[in-house]
């Protein structure tokens, strides 16, 4: 049986990104199935995923998880040749590590600037506790390059599982113009430009109309789109 992955609104799940992610940036064959949070077609969907109650979940034929971090360490454990984590062991567990605390923390600044991926907003001041989130963003992207000696585009050398979870979180900061540093601010170009984050982007913005319920009542501005380049 191939793999099924239930999937969310593409323009505002950041959650359903990160596991669609964790699939297409590493060529791993998936069906996707996509319904509208809250809808009765999304209820009808997770019925097929039980026990899983919320995007993304992957029916994996003799199982079916939810939670993007235990689908990323299951494939990563059936598919040990994909790269899903990196091969040196101090480099996984700073991967892991990141990849965790995206996973649990950052709550101030998936409020003041949740999903969208349809929309860029005029940049606007930031609180101090968003602040203190992009602080901390560019503490541990900074220790991470340092630790696995990565001078490309991604935080442990090659794209990992660690940024497919941080992929919302660069989308967050260009869509909203949030103050961070040149050399994150070059991370989160790094994102923008990924074929696998445009596709997703695509996807989103094909997705007929914008939803009123996750809608932003802010001035917008064109969305920050770069020259794509293969990274």
């Amino acid at each position: 049986m191939a793999y099924e992955l239930a999937l969310g609104d593409p323009g505002y799940s950041g959650w359903s990104m990160r596991g669609w992610l964790l699939f297409e940036r590493f060529n791993i064959p998936v069906t996707p199935r996509f319904a509208r949070l809250g809808s009765e077609d999304f209820k009808a969907m997770m019925l097929d995923f039980a026990p899983a109650r919320s995007v993304p979940a992957v029916n994996f034929g003799d199982v079916t998880i939810a939670d993007s971090l235990a689908i990323a360490e299951e494939l990563a454990s059936r598919h040990p040749e994909a790269g899903i984590w990196p091969k040196a062991p101090a480099h996984r567990a700073v991967a892991r590590a990141l990849a965790a605390e995206m996973h649990s923390g950052f709550l101030s600044l998936r409020r003041a600037c949740p999903m969208d991926l349809r929309e860029a907003f005029v940049a606007r001041p930031v609180d101090d506790a968003v602040r203190a989130n992009l602080q901390r963003l560019e503490y541990i992207w900074d220790h991470a390059r340092r630790i696995c000696n990565s001078d490309g585009p991604w935080l442990c050398g090659d794209y990992c599982a660690a940024d497919a979870f941080f992929a919302p979180v660069a989308a967050r900061i260009a869509g909203f113009d949030l103050p961070v540093s040149d050399r994150a601010a070059a991370y989160v170009q790094a994102h923008l430009r990924d074929p696998s984050f445009r596709r997703w982007r695509e996807i989103a913005l094909a997705d007929g109309p914008p939803r009123p319920k996750f809608t932003l009542d802010h001035p917008r501005r064109a969305w920050p789109d770069p020259t794509p380049e293969q990274t």
